[in-house]
């Protein structure tokens, strides 16, 4: 072999290396050419996957929701339903209350009139067991009708100023005879104290805590006052009861949750500590208990102070039955009221007292009955709803424009809204509600009339 036979081999080798490194470098571009290739396609499908599954949740997503919007709206009926139900409860129960305080109110003014004419013993503790048994069912009527009217949402706190006394005062009249019929002590401690609250809701909170305080006490006695705890002022109705075991001090604030009552009483319906809950709560005011098995119970009532401001606004309530008042023989009295049950009752109770009694139903038969006795009455007394949607406060209103004089007049009605009271505020008269109590409608007449 030659010198240029080996030239030309040794060239052939380096170019066939050359074309192997071409070669390879071709097929690397070519390999990673096809793996790109097929990582995008798998992309793709992961993609078109994806979506698929996209669509599917959004499918059963919306197909959800409209599940939940059916359940909403089947919901938002069924309450529409039971809001119409219970309005339509509470409104029938109020009604229904109101109707029957007006033969309770006769039934109370006739018991009255034949206390008075009674003679014998036997007979008087009759008419005491009757009187009994129609102040029971006057107190579930008020509580029925507190509860409706809650429920109803028609009971809406008027907060204000309160002197503390002038709701111990009247509590201490309307429970000191039923405490000594008992046998018991009931003691209502003197205060300056004043707060802020309902007037009216905090005197039943207190008075369903002293009667239940007097109802399960057989012997002792009870002790309402209050004292001051910071900025509170804390009324506290202590009892020489049995105590109340710690089981049963949640549920007995509960309705129709009743304890064990004491000899010779009824055990009553489980609804006073349950409107004392209720009315507290929407007052915002807390109600504390303690108590010890076989010593008696506490009940407090936490309720704000009232500043040196707010004692500056507080208008001092006339307290009628700690004046001595004289006697209502030959009154002539102008009765304005379409229930004839209850006028009859009335009309009686005030003719044993000596008055001379008109008894009308509206403001024009009112007039009428005026004109023809030829003289002017010397109260009248009007219920506060009449026929055909007249008012009594407008009735009273009506007669006395007509014959120039400002008539004494009082208000009585079986509407325990706070509306009502406010109204008969506005015209300035007193307002009695219905079972009427016949010391109370004597005591404030007698105050009415004009003395000799």
């Amino acid at each position: 072999m030659n010198a240029q036979t080996y030239s030309s081999m040794e060239a052939l080798q380096l170019e066939t290396t050359k074309l192997k490194k071409i070669n390879a470098a071709l097929m690397s571009r070519v390999e990673r050419s096809v793996d790109q290739q097929f990582n995008a396609f798998s992309l793709f499908e992961t993609a078109i996957a994806l979506d698929r599954q996209v669509l599917e949740r959004t499918r059963q997503l919306q197909e959800a929701l409209r599940s939940i919007e059916r359940s909403n709206q089947e919901l938002f009926r069924a309450k529409q339903q039971a809001e119409a139900a219970s309005s339509l409860k509470s409104s029938v129960l109020i009604s229904v209350t109101h109707d029957l305080l007006q033969p309770l109110n006769a039934a109370r003014l006739t018991l009255s009139s034949l206390a008075e004419m009674s003679g014998s013993q036997q007979g008087i503790a009759l008419i005491e067991q009757v009187d009994r048994s129609l102040l029971t069912l006057e107190g579930l009527l008020r509580t029925l009708l507190d509860i409706s009217k809650l429920d109803a949402g028609m009971l809406k706190p008027e907060v204000r100023p309160v002197l503390v006394s002038s709701i111990f005062e009247p509590l201490k009249q309307e429970f000191v005879t039923l405490a000594a019929k008992r046998g018991l002590l009931l003691r209502i401690l003197p205060t300056s104290e004043a707060v802020v609250s309902d007037p009216l809701m905090l005197r039943r909170i207190l008075q369903n805590l002293l009667a239940n305080a007097l109802r399960y006490t057989p012997k002792g006695g009870v002790l309402m006052g209050c004292r001051r705890q910071g900025e509170n002022v804390c009324i506290q109705v202590h009892d020489t009861g049995p105590g109340i075991p710690e089981a049963q001090r949640h549920a007995i604030f509960l309705e129709f949750q009743r304890g064990e009552a004491g000899v010779g009483d009824q055990a009553g319906f489980g609804l006073g500590l349950s409107i004392v809950r209720r009315f507290a709560s929407e007052l915002g005011h807390e109600i504390q208990l303690t108590s010890r098995l076989g010593h008696g119970s506490i009940f407090s009532v936490a309720l704000p102070r009232a500043g040196s401001a707010e004692l500056s606004e507080i208008e001092h309530e006339t307290q009628y039955a700690n004046v001595h008042h004289s006697g209502l023989e030959g009154a002539k009295i102008l009765l304005v009221e379409n229930d004839p049950f209850s006028a009859e009752a009335m009309a009686l109770l005030l003719e044993r007292w000596g008055c001379d009694v008109a008894t009308t139903t509206s403001a024009a038969d009112g007039l009428e009955r005026i004109r023809a006795l030829g003289n002017v009455p010397d109260a009248i007394i009007a219920d506060l709803h009449l026929d055909n949607g007249e008012n009594g406060l407008a009735a009273v209103e009506a007669i006395r424009q007509q014959i120039k004089f400002e008539i004494p007049a009082l208000i009585v009605t079986a509407d325990y809204s706070a509306a009502a009271a406010k109204e008969a505020a506005i015209y300035g008269l007193e307002l009695l509600k219905k079972p009427v109590r016949p010391a109370e409608l004597r005591s404030l007449l007698s105050f009415l009339l004009p003395t000799e």
